[in-house]
């Protein structure tokens, strides 16, 4: 996977393969730059005591270390296993397999465009990394909104070509949250209107949103989005909208964050 820095960054997380351990510490290599050789002394292997230094790494075991110093005139890469936690390791690898799969699509786009992969990290690759955050992240949004690269200022023939494959080969990702509403009407068709408020609200919505019977009066509302931000804001606006239909014709509707 190509990437713009020869030497990672004090305090970044890297994914590594151990290749050979000592009694007093584990020789790595870091995947994503290049191999190159990094190393945790048996302090930084785990919180407390290390009698056996195996029970924590072991040749050929992918983990994933945060970075404690780099000395790029010697090669030197000093890296802790014990200060990522189980959350920060989950996400690191998410995220490198995420890339991993990026730098094969962009291949995927080279050929396409008769290019080589260099080239075409070079003409659009590291601009899209910078744009988006992450080339995947490139992938991902254009996949959901084709518009993206031109918003962010990118045009050119390879845009179409990119476009292609991110919607071939890359499903966005979506958060779900849900709540509940109580609703109530006393008029003699309130059924009606109930349901007539949670069709409006349905109707108004930008992402996708389903509306659960409980049992009167309670109905689960349940949204999904590229991002809990914009799952709350599309929770916020269709709650919102039910609550005001219903109230227009005297119904009363309350909505709980979190069922209750």
């Amino acid at each position: 996977m190509a990437r713009q820095s020869d030497f990672p960054e004090e305090g970044e997380l890297v994914v590594c393969t151990v290749q050979s351990v000592k009694n007093f510490g584990a020789f790595v290599s870091l995947d994503e730059y290049d191999a190159k050789e990094g190393f945790i002394h048996i302090r930084d292997v785990a919180t407390g005591w290390v009698k056996y230094i195996r029970d924590y790494v072991r040749e050929g075991q992918k983990i994933v270390c945060k970075v404690l110093g780099v000395d790029s005139s010697k090669g030197h890469i000093d890296l802790s296993l014990k200060s990522v936690n189980e959350h920060q390791k989950r996400e690191k690898i998410q995220q490198w397999k995420n890339e991993n799969k990026a730098d094969k699509l962009i291949e995927i786009v080279a050929e396409r465009l008769g290019k080589t992969k260099d080239a075409s990290y070079e003409e659009f690759g590291y601009a899209l990394m910078d744009s988006f955050g992450t080339l995947y992240g490139a992938f991902e949004q254009v996949a959901t909104t084709p518009a993206s690269l031109q918003e962010e200022g990118f045009e050119g023939p390879w845009t179409k070509t990119f476009i292609e494959v991110a919607k071939e080969n890359v499903t966005p990702s979506y958060v779900q949250i849900d709540g509940m509403l109580e609703m109530t009407c006393p008029l003699p068709d309130g059924v009606d209107h109930i349901k007539d408020a949670l069709i409006a609200g349905i109707v108004s919505s930008k992402e996708q949103v389903k509306i659960q019977y409980i049992g009167a009066p309670k109905y689960r509302v349940v949204v999904s989005a590229p991002d809990y931000k914009a799952a709350e804001e599309e929770m916020k606006a269709v709650t919102t909208n039910i609550i005001s239909n219903l109230q227009s014709c005297g119904g009363k509707a309350v909505f709980h964050r979190e069922a209750k």
